[in-house]
């Protein structure tokens, strides 16, 4: 595996073994490292210093059961620190095939073109994005995969992207050519923009899977690891009402964001369940899936294909989080209704979860009526043609509340919180307020621990377990729900990584992973300037009681500023 790197402002590849300290890393442990090794921490987050990082998990590249995610990292022009996004598709499988371990992009643009990136076995050339310019997501896909055909992985910008908006992603292909798989987070998508680059078309033709050391071992390490993930009750939830089945469980805890966050349930919760939308997609057949796959060889299932009342396709996915913060935290609560406005930001390139709190923050400032989608969807439009509100919108929740003059902004270190009120689920608190990555819930969710979620006790250790997994499994390529079968059969972790690299990895490989990237995160972000008092949730969430058990977050400042003590 080598690392290649591409000079965008003098559009040339140079490709080079993986220097001392990388050749053990992938995914968001090596975007960080690369990060902390070349990026100055103080740099202007659009600017040339700033560079973006494709990176492959470790266990990426051999269709093991949902561990085949691509992480990209950078300087986040939301936090102003370090970000990872990671997300499924075919991407993550395409760069594995090339043999690239990390691809870094590196300067800026030497003029205002809009350029395509194609990486392939051979090198890479850059060509005229002209036609694409302006373009959606799903036009844009569209033409990419006419021109450079069907085998190609693509990863594309919309017109949030373009026009280098803080809450803009990156849009990838799932295994049926639908650009909906995101790096959402933290504004990644601006960097991209930043860079001169519409889209990366990976041609993985001729490609090759990557190399294992010990073949037989390594069969029988993902055959214990699928049989383990099979049989865990959780996986067959997720295959029959994907990641909306959380649905009713938070909205139980009072925690469902309702209402720009000033309510924990939503009247309306049902409507928007899991159980209510796979009701819907079996009883409108055509293209309405409640079981899609988003990446080969995926063994959970827990994608699915919205379609309308005739059984035409609206939106792949509707998950939960978008759900939550474009459904019940604006107060609507029609499934089709929530697909749609997904749709139209998923065109734009943009992150539901920051999009959903601006809207939120913006039906506060009176900009809109919550429960009304029509008027959602005009905001929207105001993103699309770029006016001065629409671009306000775009930068995310806490630019919008800024601006607009809203106090209750939902954001730590200026990225919106996802579908899980703190106040009510405390662990997760603790890791909106602690994670170098700002307020994410893949950092450390903590919704399924049997513990009492509105009790402040423990909600840190709950939090530091949380997140040192999840950022050993990032750095792997795993997504969240292949960690079931992981926890239930912990010893094909190393068996995996020993038998793929020919490694001698003990027992505590994930939270060494996972202890080492927090640790490489942490020392960007404190040298960019980030302290203690960046790791606190918003002061209202201390002082303003959520409804319905009027609870506040009360886990102590001593607790936060010590999650990341180790010992």
């Amino acid at each position: 595996m080598q690392i290649w790197r591409i000079d965008v402002h003098h559009q040339r590849l140079t490709r080079q073994p993986s220097p001392a300290g990388w050749e053990t890393l992938g995914g968001r442990g090596l975007t960080a490292r690369i990060l902390l090794d070349e990026v100055k921490p103080t740099c202007d987050p659009w600017g040339v210093n700033n560079k973006l990082i494709f990176a492959p998990g470790l266990l990426t590249g051999h269709m093991l059961s949902s561990c085949d995610r691509l992480s990209v990292g950078g300087k986040s022009p939301l936090t102003g620190g370090v970000k990872e996004s990671n997300a499924g598709g075919t991407t993550a499988l395409a760069v594995s095939s090339l043999g690239i371990q990390a691809l870094i992009l590196e300067s800026g643009p030497v003029s205002n073109q809009w350029w395509v990136l194609v990486v392939h076995k051979d090198g890479a050339y850059f060509e005229p994005a002209d036609d694409l310019v302006g373009l959606g997501v799903y036009a844009s896909a569209e033409r990419l995969i006419a021109r450079y055909g069907k085998d190609a992985a693509i990863s594309v910008l919309g017109p949030g992207g373009e026009m280098r908006l803080a809450a803009a992603g990156i849009l990838n292909l799932d295994k049926d050519h639908n650009p909906t798989r995101i790096n959402a987070r933290g504004g990644l998508g601006a960097v991209l923009g930043s860079k001169g680059l519409k889209a990366i078309v990976w041609d993985g033709r001729g490609g090759v899977k990557p190399d294992i050391a010990n073949p037989q071992a390594f069969r029988a390490a993902q055959k214990a690891f699928t049989q383990a993930l099979l049989n865990h009750p959780q996986t067959a939830v997720y295959r029959d009402f994907g990641t909306a089945g959380l649905t009713m469980m938070v909205n139980q805890f009072g925690a469902l964001p309702t209402r720009s966050f000033s309510e924990g349930r939503f009247e309306a919760a049902e409507s928007l369940s899991g159980e209510q939308m796979r009701h819907e997609l079996l009883e409108r057949g055509g293209e309405a899936d409640p079981s899609h796959i988003c990446m080969p060889g995926c063994a959970v299932r827990c994608s699915n294909v919205f379609a309308d009342r005739q059984g035409k396709r609206i939106v792949a996915p509707l998950d939960f989080e978008t759900i939550a913060l474009m459904g019940s935290n604006l107060g609507i609560g029609d499934l089709d209704q929530v697909a749609h406005l997904n749709w139209e930001v998923n065109d734009l390139g943009l992150d539901s979860i920051d999009t959903g709190a601006a809207l939120g923050v913006a039906a506060e400032a009176g900009y809109m009526r919550f429960g009304d989608p029509d008027r959602a969807m005009e905001l929207l439009d105001e993103i699309r043609r770029g006016t001065p509100l629409g671009r306000t919108l775009g930068h995310g929740a806490a630019v919008t509340a800024t601006v607009l003059g809203v106090r209750r902004a939902p954001v730590v270190k200026g990225q919106a919180m996802s579908a899980y009120d703190p106040r009510a689920i405390k662990g997760t608190g603790v890791t909106y307020a602690t994670s170098p990555q700002g307020a994410d819930h893949t950092a450390g969710l903590t919704v399924r621990a049997k513990v009492n979620h509105l009790d402040p006790q423990g909600q840190a250790e709950l939090s530091r377990k949380s997140q040192i997994n999840m950022a050993g499994y990032d750095t792997l390529g795993v997504c969240s729900f292949a960690s079931f079968g992981f926890a239930a059969a912990p010893e094909t972790i190393p068996a995996l990584l020993n038998s793929r690299y020919g490694w001698q990895t003990g027992p505590e490989i994930l939270q060494e992973l996972g202890r080492a990237t927090l640790c490489l995160e942490r020392e960007f972000n404190r040298l960019a300037g980030f302290t203690s008092v960046d790791d606190r949730l918003p002061e209202w969430m201390t002082t303003q009681p959520l409804p319905p058990h009027g609870a506040v977050f009360d886990v102590t400042e001593e607790d936060l500023d010590g999650v990341f003590n180790w010992t």
